[in-house]
């Protein structure tokens, strides 16, 4: 068997034919099938194990259909990682699995993406905003660097940013593809043909990363900190740990963008070592650099070499995102842009025309005058609160699900605010019953799919009215994921007669 730092090297030069790896977790999220795709294309005796079963992950092996892998499905058995070279974890694994310390070598598709990549990265982490963030500044960068890349936990493995190798006349492919041609200019410079990567991380992608050396993003950015996952973490403590890795290699060339309203925001800052920005719904004190929201969009205040302050406008007035949450998440974005070198102008024009993404107060369809938005990605109680105070007109709202451990004291606030409350079944509703009741809210349900949900909406709703999806919980009990939840919530609305 290969030792720990002779398996990186071989790695690191794209000397991969021949390494035996595992990977854990095939998931439905792409990163498995990503890196077992990676690796077996180019020689790895891989190994693909999961506790789910084949009926379970079926739409996952059928993208590897005639790749050589094989499968241990439904078990892991430890021989696949007393005897492997590499073993790699998919995010959702706890770290703490006792099977993992049978391993040597441990990785993750993000940790073997950063060995190999050589362009510069913007990282985003946080409770809720980093994929409107992550997509945002994508979707400017575009317009400079068209080869601009989007990945990690918005369910793109950066494994898929390099070329597939060749296949060799024997059947083998590639022993030795140069992976690394995709580099073309050198972290931290960025220039007119480079293609920027930007990576948003999740705490568990984080927290696998943590340790590795391998993360040193040019600009990171935590758009806030709430209460998520505790039913993973043993702790809130633990939890904001993880966050930490974002900015723990940084150095003065790079740049940490934190949340001025945020409790956290000024013990990140007093941490990195990286230049700090500050983003913020008011004003900042002077001295310090970052921007605000204000009533015709949002400015940025940087101070220049000769250490004089340029302001200038940031966000535009008109978007086409609802909410005050997503104003402050492409706030946000414009900084980040900006102290990458993206012209103001570019940054306006960018941000103007950002509609958002699926799953996160998406638009779907309108019916008899009710429009109707798909939330589902809104796992923790918070994002409910803003994604009701998103709305003017009369609101049904969809919410419930499986519990993480989370309060969801934070609804009393708006609480009041729909005209109706539809439960979906979960372990997660049945707090929100308790606390509906302590206030002497009225709700129906809770229904037992989605489809009987919104035929319920639908009858209740008037012309002029919103129906929303934002279930403020997990979503395992009734659905794969959240994505598959916000699927079937769009399939149920377009299916309404």
């Amino acid at each position: 068997m290969n030792t720990k730092n002779n398996v990186i090297e071989r790695i690191v030069r794209g000397d991969i034919y021949g390494l035996k790896v595992t990977v854990m977790g095939l998931g439905l999220h792409g990163g498995g099938i990503s890196s077992a795709r990676f690796f077996a294309l180019r020689g790895a005796d891989v190994t693909v194990t999961d506790l789910q079963t084949e009926e379970r992950l079926e739409s996952s092996l059928k993208e590897l259909e005639g790749i050589p892998i094989r499968y241990v499905l439904g078990k892991h058995e430890e021989e696949d990682f007393l005897k492997a070279d590499l073993i790699i974890k998919n995010p959702a694994v706890p770290r703490s699995s006792p099977i993992l310390k049978l391993a040597s070598t441990v990785e993750t598709d993000v940790s073997i993406f950063l060995r190999l990549n050589r362009e510069p990265v913007i990282a985003v982490t946080g409770s809720k905003g980093k994929s409107t963030v992550s997509s945002a500044i994508h979707h400017v960068l575009k317009r400079i660097y068209p080869q601009a890349r989007l990945g990690g936990n918005i369910t793109v493995s950066p494994l898929t940013f390099f070329k597939e190798p060749f296949k060799r006349e024997s059947s083998h492919y590639s022993e030795s593809t140069s992976i690394r041609e995709e580099a073309v200019s050198p972290t931290g410079s960025p220039g007119t043909t480079c293609r920027p990567t930007v990576l948003e991380l999740s705490s568990w992608q984080l927290g696998d990363l943590a340790g590795k050396g391998v993360l040193k993003p040019y600009i990171a950015i935590i758009t806030n900190i709430l209460p998520d996952h505790q039913n993973r973490y043993p702790s809130m403590e633990e939890y904001i740990e993880d966050k930490k890795n974002i900015y723990r290699e940084q150095d003065a060339k790079c740049a940490t963008i934190c949340n001025y309203d945020d409790r956290y925001g000024e013990i990140f800052a007093g941490e990195t070592r990286a230049r700090v920005y500050y983003f913020s719904y008011n004003p900042l004190p002077s001295g310090l650099e970052g921007g605000w929201l204000n009533e015709k969009g949002g400015i940025f205040r940087k101070r220049d070499d000769r250490g004089v302050d340029q302001i200038f406008p940031i966000l535009p007035e008109r978007l086409l995102l609802p909410g005050e949450h997503n104003r402050l998440n492409l706030l946000c974005a414009g900084i980040a842009l900006a102290i990458f070198g993206v012209d103001n102008n570019t940054i306006l024009e960018g941000l103007a025309d950002f509609s958002g993404l699926k799953h996160r107060l998406e638009f779907v369809t309108e019916k008899n005058g009710v429009r109707f938005y798909n939330d589902s990605a809104a796992t923790i109680p918070d994002s409910v609160v803003n994604a009701i105070k998103s709305f003017n007109s009369p609101l049904i709202l969809i919410t419930g699900g499986t519990d993480k451990n989370l309060r969801f004291d934070v609804l009393k606030e708006v609480a009041h605010i729909p005209k109706e409350i539809v439960l979906l079944e979960g372990s997660g509703t049945e707090k929100i019953i308790l606390l509906l009741e302590s206030i002497d809210r009225n709700y129906s349900g809770p229904f037992s799919s989605i489809e009987e949900a919104v035929i319920f909406a639908f009858k209740k709703a008037k012309k002029g009215d919103v129906v929303i999806l934002s279930p403020g919980c997990a979503s395992f009990e009734m659905f794969l994921n959240e994505f598959d939840r916000g699927e079937k919530f769009k399939e149920a609305v377009i299916g309404l007669t």
